[in-house]
């Protein structure tokens, strides 16, 4: 089952989040989400647990690390994003209305 963990501190490694889900069972992964840019952890990741009951009681117990909250559940599947604006035409610009500059119409 692949676990969503968010909201934990700046300093928290893929090692401390392994060590934690290790007391739950066997992890086969652990991928901490850094900023592409500064390489600083973004406060979330996702933990792979191959054992679906271990996994849940990681989930039902998980409620704090470093003694901060944390927020624990089973991770969504990723979707199209609203936020992305619209679609984009093959030459990277929105394909919604509008004009453009120096081309012809």
């Amino acid at each position: 089952m692949n676990i969503y963990i968010g909201n934990f501190a700046e300093d928290v490694t893929e090692d401390n989040l392994r060590e934690l889900f290790a007391t739950y069972g066997n992890v086969e992964s652990v991928k901490l989400i850094k900023d592409k840019f500064t390489g600083a952890s973004r406060g979330f990741a996702f933990v792979e647990m191959p054992a679906k009951g271990e996994a849940q009681n990681a989930i039902d117990g998980i409620k704090d690390l470093k003694g901060r909250m944390v927020v624990v559940n089973e991770a969504r599947p990723q979707t199209d994003s609203p936020r992305g604006g619209g679609r984009r035409d093959s030459r990277g610009g929105s394909s919604g209305g509008g004009f453009r500059r120096g081309g012809r119409y």
